[in-house]
């Protein structure tokens, strides 16, 4: 009899976490959504730039590049609790010294580092969430249940990634707005050392031992990471996260044309409409609509979508494309979780998930301050390019990887 048999099963994955467990990681994880844009809305309003704003974003995106699959081995290896707790206190002193020094006298360079350290703290509770609930799923499960409850997880957690990547920029333009511009940021801190806290503390934290009958769970050799249908699911979350900060960033250079560049959030929250309903529906769609044939469909709709974007001259057509660009947003995130969950080396799995929450905050930052220096230099219809590019990215990256899947009914 197995460890797991001899122990009476939960019924449901909410019996497993603990009920409090899924408002705890929704709230833990808003700070992250509101890092970049919350710097940048920051550094725009004190200094007054749009280039050195984007470039600060992409300072943000570094530090995450560089330490945020890093943060997910340690967790890998010695259990998320002590990861995440140790990051969470890193990451609220660098938020809060970038509230400090970003309205000093000091030179732009300090700004940039303090950045890199924001990024490079960012406790990655997304991944870390999905790798837990991925462990108990397979831990404390029934196995004929495994399947399913994966892909309403993956549905779940997409929608809670939707919910705070699209309302954390409309949070960050309403403190932005009613208070002052330090206040996202402010406000973020505070968010990491409660709520971050929290999840770190969370007994389902140990639900998923490190080591079975005394001895540590076995670990896959890291070069199965650059597997080709693995490096597909990141290239695609990238293209994802390249959508965001371009599309925000345009979105800012538009609404500054109207004099509202403070409003940029507010406006860019629209498109969490459709995408958050979608990506919850996925949990409905039947299984003969592949995995694979879900990432071309709705990567196609966000192309589509984006084209009409250098056509846009006013604010309600600019909210009738986010609208439709939703719809193609969440269930291309959800598929691409999925695929990440299913292709994760054995023992590997908050690595995975990290590496694929880095990809998308590193495209967020890196298209914040390619499409700020665009727009500042070239003006909004050049900055309104970069939005469909990213989605071409996407698209590629699901042609490719329906090559790479094969054909199982249900990938």
């Amino acid at each position: 009899m197995t460890r797991t048999e001899s122990r009476q099963q939960p019924a449901t994955l909410v019996q497993a976490a603990g009920l409090s467990y899924f408002p705890v990681a929704l709230l833990a994880r808003l700070p992250y959504a509101m890092m970049v844009v919350g710097v940048l809305t920051l550094v725009v309003s004190a200094r007054g730039e749009l280039a050195l704003g984007g470039l600060t974003s992409a300072m943000v995106g570094l530090g995450t590049a560089v330490l945020g699959p890093l943060i997910g081995a340690a967790a890998d290896r010695i259990g998320q609790r002590r990861v995440v707790l140790i990051t969470a206190i890193a990451n609220s002193v660098a938020l809060l010294g970038m509230a400090l020094i970003v309205f000093s006298p000091a030179a732009d360079i300090f700004v940039l580092l303090v950045a890199f350290a924001i990024g490079a703290t960012a406790p990655q509770v997304s991944p870390m969430s999905r790798s837990r609930l991925v462990g108990i799923i397979a831990d404390r499960l029934p196995g004929d249940r495994h399947a399913s409850v994966l892909n309403g997880t993956m549905a779940y957690e997409s929608a809670a990634d939707e919910v705070v990547f699209v309302f954390g920029p409309f949070i960050v333009g309403l403190l932005a707005t009613t208070l002052n511009p330090a206040a996202p940021v402010i406000g973020a801190a505070v968010l990491t050392l409660v709520f971050v806290t929290a999840f770190a503390l969370h007994p389902s934290g140990r639900a998923v031992p490190l080591a079975v009958d005394g001895m540590p769970v076995r670990q896959a050799p890291a070069r199965e990471l650059a597997r080709p249908s693995l490096v597909a699911v990141t290239v695609g979350v990238l293209g994802m996260g390249l959508f965001f900060g371009s599309m925000l960033t345009a979105l800012t250079s538009f609404l500054s044309d109207f004099g509202h560049p403070e409003q940029a959030g507010l406006v860019y929250g629209v498109m969490g409409v459709g995408s958050a309903a979608l990506a919850l529906g996925v949990a409905w769609f039947p299984l003969r609509f592949s995995l694979r044939a879900r990432w071309l469909t709705f990567a196609g709709i966000l192309t589509v979508s984006t084209l009409a974007l250098p056509l846009v001259s006013t604010v309600p057509g600019m909210l009738m494309v986010l609208l439709v660009a939703g719809i193609g947003v969440g269930p291309t995130l959800v598929t691409q979780y999925s695929f990440g969950a299913e292709r994760s080396p054995l023992g590997r799995s908050a690595t995975v998930m990290t590496i694929l929450g880095s990809a998308v905050i590193v495209g967020q930052s890196a298209a914040s301050a390619l499409v700020g220096a665009l727009g500042e230099s070239l003006g909004t219809q050049a900055a309104m390019l970069a939005p469909p590019a990213s989605a071409l990215i996407v698209l590629g990256a699901g042609i490719a990887n329906w090559f790479l899947t094969g054909r199982r009914p249900v990938a």
